[in-house]
Parts: structure tokens; sequence; C-alpha cells
């Protein structure tokens, strides 16, 4: 042994010495945060406090300023129909047209039918989904509640959508989980025609007359077709983080 051998422990210390001398210089995640923050402020010359860039914050939220919008957001009932369809249908998803609510369980069973699924779906506690007559088609199985694991098949309800990119509006909560939007390999979404929006900024004009201005849902997810990714070697491949299907039953 050396002769100057010493203790293995940290000599009553948490971490030893040399490594608590190493760590003294490293900022926490917050510290870090705030420093960029006031290095962005110095290079707009702008204070943390600053009460006009506080009040200009304040009047934006009050009164959003809408962004360009392109002429083909500003179709027609029918024009707008068409639009979202064919943007959602390029995306690789399925669109269904249901004259009425009374409709949605025959267009609901014979989808699942066609694409060999478990007849057994789940749903929240919406009230759009619930007013569904679902004991016209006792093949039909609907549980209620968030989203698990083992949930092949769930629905939703679409708040609002946007036309000009076929993008449904989904908030989440206890009438539409957000779990319902990604655990499933098949994800079905039904949506009121009239709900079908040109633009964006029409789309959250709807949510903000639905929850007011200021207290929107935690979450709003923007879906536009089923999940998808290329991150390996540029192929296309389905269901990489959330549902491989995406079917969309517009009702009205």
């Amino acid at each position: 042994m050396d002769a100057s051998s010493r203790p293995s422990r940290t000599a009553g210390q948490d971490v030893p010495a040399a490594l608590a001398r190493a760590g003294e210089g490293v900022m926490s995640g917050a510290r870090k945060r705030q420093s960029v923050l006031e290095g962005i402020r110095a290079a707009l010359g702008a204070g943390g406090a600053d009460k006009t860039r506080k009040e200009t914050v304040r009047k934006r939220l009050k009164s959003p300023r809408a962004n360009l919008v392109p002429e083909r957001a500003s179709k027609d009932r029918a024009g707008r129909l068409e639009l979202f369809t064919g943007m959602l249908e390029g995306q690789g998803a399925k669109v269904s047209h249901a004259k009425g609510p009374g409709d949605v369980p025959e267009i609901v069973a014979a989808y699942l039918r066609d694409n060999n699924l478990p007849t057994d779906f789940r749903t929240g506690s919406d009230e759009l989904l619930t007013a569904i007559p679902w004991d016209k088609t006792p093949s039909l199985t609907r549980h209620r509640g968030r989203g698990q694991a083992s949930d092949g098949v769930t629905m939703s309800r679409a708040r609002a959508a946007a036309a000009e990119t076929g993008t449904l509006f989904l908030t989440s909560g206890g009438e539409n989980p957000t779990t319902l939007n990604f655990l499933p390999d098949t994800h079905m979404v039904l949506i009121r025609a009239d709900d079908i929006l040109g633009s964006y900024e029409d789309a959250w004009n709807v949510l903000r007359e639905v929850y007011g201005q200021r207290t929107l849902p935690r979450t709003v997810n923007l879906i536009s077709g089923p999940s998808r990714t290329a991150d390996i070697n540029q192929t296309i491949v389905m269901g990489a983080h959330g549902p491989r299907r995406l079917h969309v039953i517009v009702v009205g």
C-alpha cells in the first residue's frame, strides 16, 4: 500500500472535495433560464418590469390580431367542407359524412368492420358523443374515461377545425381526455359540419367563445392526419408518435 493511504469514504462530506469544487460554477436550470432572459432583455433594451411591454401583451391577448389568411380559407360552407375533406384525405385520413347523429353508429361499425378492427372503443363524456344513439348498433361497445395503453380504438370530439389545412382542434378535459388522441392505434374524431371554419384564426375565435378569453383548456392539440415520421432514412413510418389510422366523421 502507499505510505500515505487515505480512507475510501468522503471524509464527512456529501461528495469528495475535488468534485464539490468542480460543481461550484455550474448553474441550475432556473438560473440558466433567468440568465438567457436577462440577455434577451439587455439586447432589446427592455427591463423585466417594463410597463409598456406588459401593456402591449395585455392588449394583444385581449384583442388578437389576425395573421395573413390564405385565400382558400374564405370559401363558403360547402367549399370549406370540400377543402377540409381533401386536405385530410391527402394526409392519409379517412373522412366520412353523416347527415345526423343517428347515422354515426353504422358509419363507425362499417369502418371498424372494413378494417378488421375490434368493435369496442373508448370515449370521454362529451355531450355530442353521449347524445349519439349507440344502442342502434348492438355490435358496438362504448367505454368511457381516459385513454388506456390497451385501447385499440378511441373517439374524440373536435371543437373546431381549420379547412385551410384540414386541421382538427381538440381540447383537453374530462369530456375529451388528451390520452384518447395519442394512445390508440386507431383514432376516430367527430366534428359538426358547422364547426369547420376557414382559417386558424376563425377556429381560435370559436374556442375563445366556447371557453372564454382567459380560461382556455390546458391543452389544444392540432391534428391534421394520422401519426407519421420520416426521421429514419427519409422513409415514411406510420404510427410513430400516435395513431396510425385517423377516421374523421363530419356530422351535418
